[in-house]
């Protein structure tokens, strides 16, 4: 997949904190329509904690609107921000280790597995492997999983086999998530499958 894609350099962002915000944003949309949200709360110059929280709740809804779920993911992005104020902000909590960090940040609600590690990942520079549908989808396919696996214990598996640095698993993850998107889809492209050696699901359609 990185002779086929190259460097991804994946997450796209000018600050942690965005990162953490496009993380939460991202559930159950496409990274287009979250760019479009980041846009609105950059445009308001409203992209930190402290002003999120003073925002009204209509008001930050309607600026998250393109990422769906407006309502849902405005009481979301508000309990991170308050989460996140509480607890001394991104530098207090970067030195926490990793596995403290991951259970504080399961613990606020709306913050589930995937999002939590994105955010382990990604904007704290983690170690950790994220699951997400298109790594299911791949590795299923490809036999090394069954796809309905407990999310832990996919990301064990890949931890313990990988043993990578977190640079490593970001370049990986996004290698993954392009893969899913342009090639591995629901109805795949398998004469355009880079990995189509590697995969029994082929034998299936072929």
């Amino acid at each position: 997949m990185s002779r086929r894609y190259g460097p991804r350099n994946w997450w796209p962002a000018d600050s942690k904190f965005e990162i953490m915000v496009g993380a939460i944003l991202t559930q159950n949309t496409t990274w287009k329509n979250v760019e479009r949200a980041l846009d609105n709360l950059k445009r308001a110059g409203v992209l930190d904690p402290d002003l999120i929280l003073a925002t009204h709740h209509k008001r930050l809804a309607s600026w998250l609107r393109p990422s769906g779920y407006f309502n849902v993911k405005s009481k979301r992005l508000r309990n991170f921000c308050r989460w996140l104020v509480t607890n001394g902000g991104v530098g207090k909590l970067q030195r926490m280790r990793t596995p403290a960090l991951r259970n504080a940040l399961l613990s606020v609600c709306g913050i589930g597995c995937e999002t939590a590690d994105d955010i382990l990942l990604y904007a704290f520079d983690r170690p950790v492997f994220v699951i997400d549908a298109y790594t299911r989808r791949i590795f299923s396919r490809i036999g090394l999983i069954q796809g309905n696996e407990d999310y832990d214990v996919i990301r064990r598996l890949f931890e313990s086999t990988m043993r990578a640095q977190s640079s490593d698993y970001k370049e990986y993850h996004a290698l993954i998530v392009l893969h899913g998107k342009t090639v591995c889809r629901p109805a795949p492209y398998c004469g355009e499958c880079c990995i189509r050696k590697l995969c029994a699901f082929r034998d299936t359609i072929d």
